[in-house]
């Protein structure tokens, strides 16, 4: 093999497989002599890749952990593999799968040839996933469209549909996807409205980049509490004023938060549950907080949410033990009713 940038590529393919090569045998590889795959290996050490040499009569080669993340080579296998995973996890909204990951499938997507792209959708297609039910799916080429526009600064278009029903068509400057533990949501300046909105991922259709770019707008910083603001629909974030440097990820979420507390009450919890602690919390979502033990056996949560009151019901009523709600009051009351609704149901008419 003559061409060195191809031999090089083929090179680094064959070391990012977890195992050591003989110099020979990269040679025999490669179809070139040893003393060429070392003055290849000297050239990727050049451009940052970490290849350790060993000693001995054979001698060889295998690529270690460095300080940086050097660019990966896959084969199809690897790439289809890859991101049928991000997509699966991406497109149901895991807790603790972010923006990051986002980012790499979209990075991905953009380069895998067609071919395959045509086997992540089949296979995708051709899967159901088992999710718990507590949060929408949403279609992974939604997100990676608003991830990759978000990331080279193209203003979006898409279909939006509100917490009402309400069909409307946006034209924004994205500026960051949050990832809320149950679902997404995507931060941006809407030019038809001229102010900042969150927007529901799972309420986004046909997401469509339009090619042109912008320059970032700061975000904007809430000082003091204002009217409702957007809770997720592509309401209106009044009391917000653009000071502020908008510096990325953190103030996305900070953004998110407070325009979710401005519409939706902040629940304080205090909930009795007649089981073991460790129990309870292997079915709660993270973010309703941790129980702490009684010492009787069973364990108590005091923690804070904007869920709405009917989500934290049921929540609480799929731990499957017995419990008792101490508050909020709204919280008792809602529980009150649903249980007589409950009994109702369950009698023949």
């Amino acid at each position: 093999m003559t061409d060195t940038p191809a031999r090089l590529l083929k090179l680094l393919s064959l070391l990012q497989t977890p195992r050591e090569w003989p110099g020979g045998e990269l040679a025999e590889r490669l179809d070139v002599s040893p003393r060429t795959i070392r003055r290849d290996i000297d050239r990727l050490r050049d451009l940052g890749y970490p290849v350790e040499a060993s000693r001995g009569s054979v001698g060889g080669y295998r690529l270690v952990a460095g300080a940086a993340m050097p660019p990966l080579l896959l084969d199809d296998e690897e790439a289809v593999a890859i991101a049928v995973g991000l997509r699966a996890g991406a497109g149901h909204a895991i807790e603790g799968v972010d923006e990051a990951s986002v980012r790499a499938l979209a990075k991905l997507e953009q380069v895998l040839p067609s071919r395959l792209r045509h086997r992540v959708s089949a296979l995708q297609n051709a899967t159901v996933a088992l999710t718990r039910g507590d949060g929408s799916t949403i279609d992974p080429r939604t997100l990676t469209t608003l991830a990759s526009a978000a990331t080279g600064r193209e203003r979006l278009r898409f279909a939006y549909r509100s917490g009402d029903g309400t069909r409307t068509k946006r034209q924004v400057e994205p500026y960051r996807l949050v990832s809320a533990g149950q679902r997404w949501y995507l931060v941006a300046y809407d030019l038809g409205r001229e102010d900042w909105r969150t927007f529901r991922v799972d309420r986004v259709g046909e997401p469509y980049a339009t090619g042109a770019r912008f320059t970032p707008r700061p975000l904007p910083v809430d000082d003091a509490p204002g009217p409702a603001g957007s809770g997720g629909d592509g309401t209106r974030s009044d009391g917000a004023r653009p000071d502020g440097a908008g510096g990325g990820g953190d103030d996305a979420a900070t953004f998110l938060t407070r325009s979710m507390r401005r519409m939706q009450p902040e629940l304080r919890l205090d909930v009795w549950f007649g089981a073991p602690a460790e129990f309870v919390a292997a079915r709660l979502p993270a973010h309703l907080g941790t129980p702490e033990p009684d010492g009787e056996g069973g364990c108590r949560l005091r923690s804070s949410c904007t869920d709405s009151l009917e989500w934290v019901a049921l929540r609480l009523a799929l731990v499957d033990c017995e419990f008792s709600a101490q508050g909020p009051p709204h919280l008792v009351e809602y529980l009150e009713n649903l249980g007589s609704r409950l009994t109702r149901a369950s009698r023949p008419r």
